[in-house]
């Protein structure tokens, strides 16, 4: 016999990053697996070490690492993870950043700026990434900085479903927070039946990040509960001026509807004193107990990260997801 013939298997192995293993753990439980257990560690001078206690050879390898604050401490550890993973011989190496980071740096304002988003796919690609699984990338040209599959999910339907549900019955407008919100703001009309759209004309002085000028609303908004969706909330200065100006213009309620709860300070506190009546975001990020406001409402995305995770083992389409959306 001139040859040795195997049986090809195919085992679906998770790893968790530090930044979220809670996250991690709900998806092992979703899908029947749980998160391989590693030693991982800083050294005195701030090195990170990471070793995976059992046998990665072979493996379909899904890293999960949230990468929230202390954004480059999580970074790196993805990247040594990852390459822990290479060096082991995984047969494929999947990164789950259910949030993109640097994602708003994806192109040059003015001259001698970086597109940082672009090197982060650098780095991972480097690394031994094959494939990137994220969640509601703040510009969709993202998925072109990584050289392969980039599986894009989007958390509108998990977030319309509890809109829908919460307030059925009372007539609604979905805002955009600014113009560039406007594509988003559209999907989310068609999501909830057509119902209106109005967006906030705005201005941000580029020198000055985090710093919003909001000016005036451009739709109808007078005695509806006004929807303003956004894909993430990190200081929250957007988000409160929108809010006060919609109740300025006669809006008769103000919810936000987010995927990313960044809550950088001092966004709890601006959400607290502002006339939003309820925050809806996904648990993409950890919100630590001084970040939780009675106001804010935590949907999980684990079933559905584990649900991409599940047709990318078994070489379905994570697009009928969503219905064809990309």
């Amino acid at each position: 016999m001139g040859s040795i013939v195997a049986e090809n298997r195919k085992s679906l192995m998770l790893f968790s990053g530090r930044g979220f293993p809670e996250l991690a753990k709900e998806i092992g439980e979703v899908l029947g697996v749980a998160p391989t257990p590693a030693d991982a560690y800083e050294f005195a001078n701030g090195e990170i070490f990471v070793r995976f206690k059992d046998s990665v050879r072979g493996s379909d390898a899904f890293v999960v690492q949230s990468v929230t604050h202390g954004v480059n401490t999580w970074i790196m550890e993805t990247l040594i993870m990852v390459d822990a993973l290479k060096r082991g011989s995984a047969k494929r190496i999947t990164v789950v950043l259910p949030f993109y980071p640097y994602s708003r740096q994806d192109k040059k304002h003015r001259g001698r700026e970086p597109i940082s988003a672009r090197l982060i796919a650098d780095l991972l690609k480097t690394a031994g990434a094959n494939r990137i699984l994220t969640v509601d990338l703040h510009t969709a040209q993202i998925q072109g900085f990584f050289d392969g599959p980039v599986d894009h999910l989007f958390a509108m339907d998990i977030l319309a479903e509890y809109v829908q549900r919460r307030y059925a019955g009372r007539p609604m407008t979905v805002v955009a927070p600014d113009s560039g919100r406007v594509r988003v703001a559209e999907r989310w009309t068609d999501r909830l039946g057509g119902c209106p759209l109005a967006f906030i004309h705005k201005t941000r002085d580029p020198m000055k990040p985090n710093q919003v000028v909001a000016n005036r609303v451009v739709g109808e908004v007078e005695d509806r509960v006004c929807l303003i969706v956004d894909d993430m909330i990190d200081t929250g200065g957007t988000i409160c001026k929108a809010a006060d100006i919609l109740r300025e213009s006669g809006a008769a309620d103000v919810i936000v509807a987010s995927t990313h709860a960044l809550l950088s300070d001092p966004a709890t506190e601006r959400l607290k004193n502002s006339p939003v009546s309820e925050v809806v975001v996904t648990n993409t990020l950890p919100l630590p107990p001084e970040k939780q406001l009675d106001k804010l409402t935590v949907l999980s995305i684990a079933p559905l990260l584990a649900r991409a995770i599940r047709e990318v083992f078994d070489d379905g389409s994570v697009t009928t997801l969503f219905g064809g959306l990309s």
